[in-house]
């Protein structure tokens, strides 16, 4: 253990000094030898109202420089547990949706292939669709994932503007019709906003996904979201996917489909501290546009997010590590 992999040390090169990774941990060439491989896909071509998310991975591996080793509640080292580091940035085309998807899928598969599971930074929620497919390329025993998902959007239309079906408003309606997602074992986590029509989410309930509006998580508490949550993702293998626009635009403007009324900061860790427990196996922060965010913070709060759930998946791998 003593040669795996370390974020630089604060003490010894300031935080705002080295090189500009995720976590200030070291960069790797490939995923071998890697429990939870660290990835940016700067994509925003699944966007339908404003871009700018392609260059979330860039600006959140800076904030997260900001993240200190140890969580502060649990006091978990996730670099003690588990060998983490930066594999950069996936292969994207930016003028090529599907073929992106395609580069995607076949990145993350071969990351799982290797041993590591991913914590990637978006880009928008699209790309959700491909980490996902790589999963079930390398690992098509794990069969259907759970799914935990903070949003203010359900991400299950079927189409927009006259039947485009890859947007990052139907990732997750392609994942369940793919058989990627169980979604009886999905919940959504701070829905919002206004809607196309009335009838916008009939189909992601009549799958049996558990849609937990803001006004019933704010009724709630986030104890007992995070409760619910881990009752309906329920033992086995889950994803977590985190839209930086379930938080408060007060707090993160910077995203392309900002919605008033949602979480603070400090709400959205409250739940994440609490799915302690669950077997996260892969998960995702999207949806951070720099280019609406002069002042940085809403990378700072997504690189916070980001370390919260790294904590979460490096309990799981070690729990899960076969002695």
């Amino acid at each position: 253990m003593s040669d795996w992999p370390r974020p630089l040390d604060g003490f010894t090169i300031p935080r705002f000094a080295g090189p500009c990774t995720f976590m200030r941990l070291p960069m790797r060439d490939d995923a071998a030898g890697l429990d939870i491989a660290l990835i940016g896909i700067p994509f925003d071509g699944g966007t339908t109202n404003r871009p700018g998310t392609r260059h979330g991975p860039r600006q959140l591996r800076e904030a997260s420089g900001l993240m200190r080793r140890v969580h502060p509640i649990s006091l978990t080292e996730p670099y003690k547990l588990c060998r983490v580091a930066d594999l950069g940035d996936l292969p994207t085309n930016p003028t090529d949706l599907m073929q992106t998807l395609d580069l995607v899928t076949e990145a993350v598969a071969k990351i799982r292939a290797a041993g590591a599971w991913a914590l990637a930074a978006g880009g928008d929620h699209l790309l959700s669709l491909p980490l996902l497919r790589g999963i079930a390329r390398a690992e098509p025993a794990l069969g259907p994932l759970g799914m935990v998902h903070f949003d203010s959007h359900s991400d299950t239309n079927d189409t927009y503007f006259g039947g485009t079906r890859y947007t990052h408003g139907t990732p997750f309606r392609r994942a369940i019709e793919e058989g990627l997602l169980d979604p009886k074992r999905v919940v959504q986590i701070g829905i919002r906003g206004s809607l196309y029509s009335a009838e916008d989410m009939d189909w992601a309930r009549e799958v049996g996904i558990r849609i937990m509006t803001i006004e019933e998580c704010v009724d709630l508490g986030p104890d007992a979201v995070a409760a619910e949550a881990k009752r309906i993702a329920g033992p086995g293998p889950a994803y977590l996917t985190f839209d930086i626009d379930s938080i408060d635009p007060a707090f993160a403007p910077g995203t392309g489909t900002p919605e008033v009324g949602g979480f603070t900061p400090r709400e959205a860790m409250r739940i994440l501290r609490g799915l302690r427990g669950l077997d996260i196996i892969a998960a995702d922060l999207v949806e951070v546009s720099p280019p609406y965010d002069p002042s940085g913070n809403t990378a700072m709060v997504g690189a916070t997010m980001m370390f919260e759930i790294l904590c979460l998946m490096a309990e799981t791998r070690a729990r899960l590590r076969p002695l």
